[in-house]
């Protein structure tokens, strides 16, 4: 079974754990909070190996 496809952009351990803990949560703001924290992780995973 292959990975999810944020791990290509969320490389990190803790960066996918606190990807799973924010898609957890219900409602707008957090939504938002889940978006924000995507592009921050992608930007700064961009240069890491892919794990």
């Amino acid at each position: 079974m292959s990975p999810p496809a944020i791990h290509r952009w969320i490389k990190t351990d803790c960066g996918r754990a606190k990807f799973a803990e924010l898609g957890g949560k219900p409602g707008v703001l957090a939504k938002l909070r889940l978006s924000w924290f995507v592009i921050i992780a992608a930007l700064r995973d961009w240069r890491l190996p892919p794990n």
